[in-house]
C-alpha cells in the first residue's frame, strides 16, 4: 500500500520567526529538500497566511514581539481551518517548562535551537507522513 500519493517533499511548510536569518536558513534547507514554503514574520500575518491557505505543517519560534509562537499555536487550534495542522516549536527556550507548554497548546514536536538541519528534516517528514495517514483513516471511516 502506498502511503501517500504526493511525494511529502512536495508539502507546503510555513516558517513563523522574527529573525531573517533564522527565515533564510530555514527556508534553504527546506526548499533544498523540494519543500514549498512561506516564511512569516510575525504572528499576526501567520494566522492571517494560514487561514487564507493553509500549510501543511508550521514551525514556530517562540519569541517573537507582538504575538509568541505559544499564542499564534494556540490560536491556530482554535479555528476549525487550522485545528489539524502540526505545529513544531523551533525555539532557545529549552526548559521542560517550555516544551510541556508547547505541547499543552498543541504543539506536536519541540526542537531547540541551535539546530541540526538533519533533525528538523526528519522531524518535518515524521509529522507529515503521521497527518497523512491520519487524513486517510479519516476518509475510511467516513
Amino acid at each position: 500500500m502506498k502511503i501517500s500519493q504526493q511525494p511529502l517533499a512536495k508539502a507546503n511548510i510555513m516558517i513563523v520567526d522574527d529573525t531573517l536569518d533564522n527565515l533564510r536558513l530555514l527556508s534553504k534547507v527546506l526548499t533544498d529538500q523540494e519543500y514549498k514554503v512561506r516564511g512569516v514574520s510575525n504572528g499576526p500575518r501567520a494566522l492571517k497566511a494560514a487561514q487564507l491557505y493553509p500549510p501543511d505543517l508550521v514551525l514556530l519560534d517562540i519569541r517573537m514581539p507582538e504575538m509568541d509562537g505559544y499564542e499564534v499555536c494556540k490560536a491556530l487550534k482554535t479555528d476549525e481551518r487550522t485545528k489539524d495542522i502540526p505545529g513544531i516549536f523551533l525555539s532557545a527556550l529549552d526548559e521542560a517548562v517550555n516544551k510541556v507548554q508547547g505541547f499543552e497548546i498543541g504543539g506536536v514536536d519541540y526542537i531547540t535551537k541551535p539546530f541540526q538541519a538533519k533533525e528538523v528534516l526528519a522531524r518535518i517528514e515524521t509529522h507529515l507522513l503521521l497527518r497523512e495517514m491520519q487524513k486517510r483513516l479519516e476518509e475510511q471511516n467516513i
